[in-house]
């Protein structure tokens, strides 16, 4: 079984930055493909990026497509979202999860995913 823990969330204006962390518990991190989410209010669970188990292959939603960036320290058994220009639409919990099945490309669809944190919130003020 892993465990996701996610941080980083909070309050900034319009334009600001933050940087979501996703700590995973368990010897296999590396071999997991990893993957951010968000849901805000009123809406269905959107996917935002994902990145291969080797860090190699990246995929990002059209929203967030050059101003967001995820990466990996699988030393540290982490997988970060970079979150820059960041636009009151971006509002949302953030989730973070994992793909059980090793050495996987990577995915966007959150079928795939079975391991799941329990979200970090994200408000951006206009």
């Amino acid at each position: 079984q892993v465990q996701l823990v996610e941080s980083g969330g909070g309050l900034v204006q319009a334009g600001g930055s933050l940087r979501l962390s996703c700590a995973a518990s368990g010897r296999t991190f590396s071999s997991y493909a990893m993957g951010w989410f968000r849901q805000a209010p009123g809406k269905e669970r959107e996917f935002v990026a994902a990145i291969s188990w080797s860090g190699g292959n990246t995929y990002y939603a059209d929203s967030v497509k050059g101003r967001f960036t995820i990466s990996r320290d699988n030393a540290k058994n982490t997988v970060y979202l970079q979150m820059n220009s960041l636009k009151p639409e971006d509002t949302a919990v953030y989730y973070c999860a994992a793909v059980r099945s090793p050495y996987y490309s990577g995915t966007t669809y959150s079928k795939d995913y079975d391991y799941w944190g329990q979200g970090t919130q994200v408000t951006v003020s206009s």
